[in-house]
Order: structure tokens, then C-alpha cells, then sequence
């Protein structure tokens, strides 16, 4: 520690014999830099504050119905890019700040320069944007805050009219070209229908299904035409034992002639709307209108049936007599009435059971081919289909497109207000003179320390034997000391007086310095 203090001292007691050069160039240095300090033009700063507020109440009230943006998001991204080379070329042209310029050059540096100081501060979910710039001309400043508030609310609005408008432009050609496709699929859809027109049933089923619905009513043709014809030989041999033996009892011919009194007209009718009734209830369920009417239809046949044998068997119980003379007579009109109503049901229900007999064939031979046929259909449909559902989606999104227009035209995407309007600071922000100066006076100081240190390198100069010996290594044979006079302590005192008032007056200067500063930024403060 002793070595490295005596090292230290030795050291300052060198630097102490170059301090006059020292003190120069500290001179030197501390008033160029307060003169570059001085000269550093001020700098005003222009800000301006925007609130974005983001609510509306039309949005949850069209919610569902339009497409509704992230909007928070949408004026996040548009802050961070508004400083972007178009904006600030349109900035230049709307602040006027391209007047000046007389080449190209210099409106690039102009535009590189705009680009590097303006600012756009966000305070995160409050949704306050502060909008600066800094120039040496308080107007210039002035002048681009406000143009990059305008070109800020602009570009938002812009920004969504254009969205909107290549939605619409691109929803329209979509839509345009599902058209086509619709009206195609739809021809392919109707030549095949045409083509395959036989092949087809209202109800919507396969050839299978259509197959076993044939053979069903096949089977229960064929049953009633069996039940016809045993009704007949019933019938005819009832005649023919009739005709044998002769009259019976009169009053049980009678009744049985009056129970199997025949309707033939209205039984027709009431098979007719029986089958009709059964066609009907394999396609739809008992509450169709269809099915209720065909049932009352068939409630209102049986009541007249019931009602035209009843008046039948009025008139022959009215008629004793003739009854008695005639009771074989009756009985084998009757059963020959019976007869020939057997027979014309036979007859239909064997047209019938031909029918579908010819039906059950055709179903048959059209197996081989329905498979090719239904895949072919179904693909058709489900194209079809796709093709639709496609097309209705996008002329819904097309009307929630243009609903979102209106929605923004009305309540805008964002409500921008202006809190603090474009304003420059009284006072300059930079250059901070009250740090450029005392740094200044740091860097002088410095640098006469540096000049001091310096010149004891190059030219060193040795207080002690043991100095000289070490540095260069020969034997010290003896030291003369100096003696000094009076005179020469007198002179070394001036020299020291004369150095200390050179390094004060250099500290009190740049004091002085910082006092008038202080007074002047008061004055213009008030």
C-alpha cells in the first residue's frame, strides 16, 4: 500500500510541473464546449393526445347479424404502422415541409428524418394514444402533430371502407360464380329426371322399397280376389240349391235375401277409397288432411250402404202377401242380384291382380339397372346440394357484409376524440444546457488532466535517487540538493496563487454561466 501511494505521489508531483499546459488546454476545451452547447438549437416539442373509445351500443344490438371486427385490435395496429413511408410522405405534403426542398435528396432525408422522431405513445388498455414530435421551429412542430391527427382518424375510416368494399367486391364475384354452378347443376338434375322418369316415385324411394311395396299389394289383390270368388261359388250354389228344392220357409228366405241384400255400386266405391286409404297411409301419418277426408269419404259411403239396404228390407216386409205368392221368386232374384255383383267384383279385382302382376315384372327387370341409377341420383343431389348451400352462404355473408357497411357508416368503428389538442411547449425539452454545461467543464478538466499526465510520460522528470535508479538501473553515486532563496519561495507561491486563480476563474466562468442561463429560462417562463 506505502509503494503504491508513493507511486501515486510521484506521479501528481510530475503532472504538477506541466500544469500551466494543462490549464491551457483545459481553457481551451471547456469554452468550445460552451460554445457548441450554446449553439445547439433548441428543440420544442409539439404533442397531442387521442382517445379512442371503442364501445357502441348498435354493436350488441347487431350482434348476430353483422360482422363485427376486433376493434382494439384493429387501432393497435393501426398506431404502430401510421409511421410508415406513405403516411409520412403525406404528412410532408399536408404540414407543407416539402417547400424547402430542392432535390430529391433532401426530401429523403426529410422523410428519414420525420420517420426516426415522430412518436406514437400508447398507455395500453385505456386506449390513450399521445401522439409528439420534436423540431427547433414551434409552428413546424404545430403544424405536423395536426396533420398526423388527421391522417390518424383518416386512416382508420379509410382503412374500413376499404375492407368492406373488397368483401363486397370479392363476396359478389363468389357469388356470381356459384350461379353458374347452381343453374348447371340444376340442368344436369332435370335431364336425368327426364331420362329416368319412370324409374322415379313422388315419395322418394329406392327401387327396392317400391318393390316390396308392389309385391304387398300384389299379395292383398290376390287375397281379395280369392275372398271374391269364393263369395261367387257361395253365391251361385246357394242359386242352384235353390232352384232344386224348391221354395223354404218364406220368412227365412226373406231374411237371408234381406241380409245379403248387395250394393254393388256403392261396395265399389267403398273398395276404391279403402285402397286409396292404403296407398295414402304407407306416405304420410293418420293426421294428414288427406287420410282424415278419405276416411270420413268411406264413413259416408258405409251410413248410405246401410241406409239403401234398410229401405230394401222396408219394402219387402211391407208386402206380405205378394211375399207369400211369390217367396221362391224373390229369393232366387236375390241370390241372382248376389250373383251378378260377384261376378263384377271378381272381375275388377282380377284386372287388378294384373295390374300388379305387370307392375311386380316391371319392378323386377328395373333392379338390374336402379343401382347405377340411384348412385348416379344421389350424386346428383349431393352436388346439388353442396352447391346450394354454398350459394345461400354467401349471399348471407353478402348481406351481413353490407349490414357491417351501414353499421360502420352509422356508428363508425371507433369514436376518436381529441383530448388535448395539438399544442408546443413554452419552454424548449433540448438541449438540457443545466447537464451539456457542467459536463463541458467535466470534459475540460479532464482533458488538462490528460495534457498533464501526458507531457510526465513523455518527458519524465525524477525527485528521488531510488527513481532514477530503478528506471535506469545504474548506481546512484550522489544527489545535490537545491537550496532555495526567498525570492524563489515568493516566486512559487505567485505561481501557485496565479494557478489556483486560473482554475477558479475557469470553475466561476462556467458558474456564472449557469446563473445567467437559470435568470433567462425564468424570464421566459414568466
Amino acid at each position: 500500500m506505502e509503494e503504491l501511494i508513493a507511486q501515486l505521489t510521484t506521479i501528481l508531483r510530475r503532472m504538477w510541473k506541466f500544469r500551466w499546459p494543462a490549464l491551457l488546454a483545459a481553457w481551451i476545451v471547456s469554452l468550445a464546449g460552451a460554445v457548441v452547447v450554446y449553439k445547439i438549437p433548441d428543440q420544442y416539442e409539439a404533442s397531442a393526445r387521442i382517445y379512442v373509445d371503442t364501445q357502441s351500443i348498435l354493436k350488441p344490438l347487431m350482434s348476430g347479424l353483422t360482422v363485427q371486427p376486433n376493434v382494439e385490435q384493429q387501432v393497435g395496429m393501426l398506431s404502430r404502422t401510421l409511421i410508415s413511408r406513405p403516411n409520412v410522405e403525406k404528412l410532408v405534403r399536408m404540414a407543407d415541409l416539402d417547400l424547402k426542398n430542392t432535390n430529391k435528396a433532401d426530401q429523403e432525408a426529410l422523410i428519414e428524418r420525420l420517420m426516426k422522431t415522430l412518436e406514437v405513445r400508447s398507455t395500453g388498455r385505456d386506449n390513450l394514444y399521445t401522439l409528439s414530435f420534436r423540431d427547433s421551429d414551434r409552428e413546424k412542430a404545430k403544424r405536423v402533430i395536426q396533420s398526423l391527427v388527421s391522417i390518424f382518424v383518416e386512416s382508420s375510416l379509410g382503412a374500413t371502407r376499404k375492407d368492406t368494399d373488397s368483401a363486397k367486391v370479392f363476396l359478389n364475384e363468389q357469388i356470381k360464380s356459384y350461379e353458374a354452378k347452381l343453374e348447371e347443376a340444376e340442368t344436369r338434375l332435370k335431364e336425368f329426371r327426364l331420362r329416368n322418369l319412370d324409374t322415379q316415385s313422388a315419395d322418394g324411394r329406392d327401387s327396392a322399397a317400391r318393390l316390396g311395396e308392389i309385391s304387398r299389394q300384389l299379395e292383398q289383390a290376390r287375397l281379395e280376389l280369392r275372398e271374391a270368388e269364393n263369395a261367387r261359388d257361395a253365391a251361385r250354389q246357394q242359386l242352384n240349391a235353390e232352384k232344386q228344392s224348391g221354395s223354404s220357409v218364406t220368412q227365412s228366405l226373406l231374411q237371408e235375401s234381406a241380409v245379403s241384400i248387395s250394393t254393388p255400386e256403392i261396395d265399389a266405391r267403398i273398395n276404391e277409397q279403402k285402397r286409396n286409404l292404403d296407398a295414402l297411409l304407407q306416405r304420410y301419418t293418420d293426421q294428414h288432411p288427406d287420410i282424415v277426408s278419405t276416411r270420413r269419404l268411406i264413413k259416408d259411403l258405409e251410413d248410405q250402404k246401410k241406409k239403401e239396404v234398410a229401405e230394401q228390407r222396408k219394402l219387402m216386409l211391407s208386402a206380405p202377401g205378394a211375399t207369400k205368392s211369390s217367396e221362391g221368386g224373390l229369393a232366387a232374384q236375390e241370390l241372382n242380384r248376389l250373383l251378378a255383383s260377384s261376378e263384377v267384383q271378381v272381375a275388377s279385382l282380377k284386372a287388378r291382380v294384373a295390374e300388379y302382376s305387370s307392375r311386380y315384372a316391371q319392378a323386377r327387370a328395373s333392379l338390374k339397372t336402379a343401382p347405377q341409377i340411384e348412385a348416379e341420383a344421389a350424386q346428383l343431389n349431393r352436388d346439388y346440394a353442396i352447391i346450394k348451400k354454398n350459394y345461400e352462404d354467401l349471399v348471407s355473408r353478402r348481406q351481413s357484409a353490407v349490414m357491417s357497411g351501414d353499421l360502420d357508416v352509422a356508428s363508425g368503428v371507433a369514436d376518436f376524440r381529441l383530448i388535448d389538442p395539438p399544442r408546443v411547449t413554452p419552454q424548449p425539452v433540448s438541449p438540457n444546457r443545466f447537464i451539456l454545461y457542467p459536463l463541458a467543464l467535466l470534459a475540460a478538466i479532464g482533458v488538462g488532466v490528460f495534457v498533464a499526465f501526458a507531457a510526465s510520460q513523455l518527458r519524465p522528470v525524477y525527485d528521488a535517487a531510488y527513481e532514477l535508479r530503478a528506471k535506469t538501473g545504474l548506481p546512484v553515486l550522489g544527489v545535490v540538493s537545491l537550496v532555495l532563496s526567498d525570492d524563489d519561495d515568493r516566486r512559487r507561491r505567485m505561481d501557485r496563487l496565479r494557478f489556483l486563480a486560473g482554475s477558479g476563474s475557469l470553475v466561476g466562468l462556467f458558474g456564472l454561466g449557469m446563473v445567467v442561463l437559470t435568470v433567462l429560462m425564468n424570464r421566459q417562463v414568466g
